[in-house]
């Protein structure tokens, strides 16, 4: 009897397989029902409608104002900087000074000067003595040419002679000319010297305190005709301040000359003081980008706009950092509404959005046609005119898309002037909501107020 060798029984594969399927059929149950549960939680959701925060429409002022910040200057202040170069001998003020108009502030040592005067003083002397001796040269030269001219028509000398008597006299004449003509040069030399050494010493322009002074004694200055000369102090009149902004060209439109400002001061946190815009420049000026995030972008265009400050009873120092609101304009028992809840729409209640989705869509059906400049500006006129600006009025649980026009606004509303009216709950919130969720006649839901703890 043969009998085989026995041999060991490989372990069959099927289960691992019926395993295999099993995870993959879980798996698929589980989707499913994923899918279904966020299917019934979205329809949950839209049969409860969006959740919105409204707030009534009102009557009330509206004040539009144009922020802005700068510094606080005084409305006059005077740079002293000398007219001649020299020395500083003499500095008998502190920067912080009360002075008053006369009181000598900067002294120049005048050694120099003085020497100049001397030396064209002594020169006018010289200059007058000459000029008395071309009289005298002259009186001599006339007195000859009288005798030679009678000797001449006696026939007593000849006519070389009598010519050279009447050309010593124009010769004496000349002489005697510029001799006076050498006075009064002199004389304009030794003013000037005199002018320069009296601008070695520099007098106060008017009452008020030395703001700034940059030189000590024994300091060496240019004058104001060496390129430029040097700023040695400025005298200012801080009894009356002005605080000077940049505002955009933008805001410029809106701002006159009168109009009321408040005023934060950074040194005074918990006070506010008033103004008014006294001057406006009338050229723009440009200020770069600052940052290296807009260094690539445009210049930024300002102009220049001072207000006085009409507070007087705190000491303001020049270069204080402050912000401005200028009201440039006020409208009394206007119907508002929240800034937030006014948006843009396209015909058919679009939202920008999908109103740029569609030109796009429209272009590209259109790529063949090539536009000129001209066109495409003509083009981009006709979509801007399709933009509406709305608001969501609520009515029972639904929203009503209404087009608006608007005025003024301030920092919290801004004016409607058709299209509501007061007291209609008006959605101001949220943002997304308003600016790309909600529909014309949409189920909403009123967002229920936080509670005190969660705002904790």
């Amino acid at each position: 009897m043969n009998s085989a060798p026995a041999a060991s029984k490989p372990t069959p594969p099927a289960p691992r397989k019926k395993s295999n399927t099993l995870w993959w059929i879980l798996g698929a149950i589980f989707l499913v029902g994923l899918l279904a549960g966020g299917a019934y939680y979205r329809k949950q959701q839209s049969a409860q409608g969006q959740l919105v925060t409204v707030e009534k429409a009102i009557v009330k002022t509206i004040t539009q104002v144009v922020t802005a910040t700068g510094k606080v200057q005084p409305e006059v202040e005077v740079k002293i900087s000398p007219e001649v170069a020299g020395e500083i001998v003499e500095l008998p003020f502190k920067e912080g000074a009360a002075v008053k108009k006369g009181d000598l502030l900067i002294r120049i040592k005048p050694d120099l000067y003085q020497t100049q005067v001397d030396q064209q003083d002594a020169n006018l002397v010289a200059a007058k003595a000459s000029a008395v001796q071309a009289n005298a040269q002259l009186l001599q030269a006339k007195s000859d040419f009288k005798r030679n001219e009678d000797l001449f028509n006696k026939k007593l000398i000849s006519d070389s002679d009598y010519t050279t008597a009447k050309t010593n006299v124009d010769v004496a004449q000349a002489n005697s000319d510029n001799a006076v003509a050498q006075i009064r040069r002199t004389e304009g030399s030794l003013n000037q010297a005199r002018d320069q050494l009296s601008k070695t010493a520099i007098y106060a322009p008017m009452d008020g305190t030395i703001s700034s002074r940059s030189n000590e004694v024994g300091d060496r200055v240019a004058g104001v005709g060496s390129y430029g000369g040097a700023e040695v102090m400025r005298v200012a009149d801080l009894s009356s301040m002005e605080l000077r902004v940049q505002v955009n060209e933008n805001d410029i439109v809106n701002v006159k000359i009168g109009d009321h400002a408040i005023i934060s001061i950074d040194a005074y946190p918990n006070r506010k003081f008033s103004g008014t815009v006294r001057e406006i420049a009338s050229s723009a000026q440009g200020t770069a980008a600052t940052s290296q995030a807009t260094a690539q972008s445009s210049d930024v265009t300002n102009f220049l706009v001072k207000i006085r400050v009409a507070d007087r009873d705190v000491q303001l120092r020049p270069g204080m950092s402050a912000t401005t609101d200028i009201e440039t304009q006020t409208v009394a028992n206007v119907i508002a509404v929240p800034i937030q809840s006014v948006t843009v729409r396209a015909e058919g209640g679009l939202t920008t959005e999908e109103f740029q989705k569609k030109q796009a869509k429209a272009a590209e059906n259109k790529s063949g046609n090539t536009l000129d400049a001209a066109a495409e500006k003509e083009a981009a006129r006709r979509d801007r005119e399709k933009l509406l600006k709305v608001v969501f009025v609520k009515q029972g649980d639904k929203v009503k898309l209404v087009k608006v026009e608007t005025g003024i606004a301030d920092n919290t509303h801004i004016e409607v002037k058709s299209g509501v009216k007061a007291g209609d709950e008006i959605v101001s919130g949220s943002y997304a909501a308003i600016s790309r969720k909600l529909k014309d006649d949409m189920v909403v839901q009123l967002e229920k107020p936080k509670k005190d703890d969660d705002k904790k």
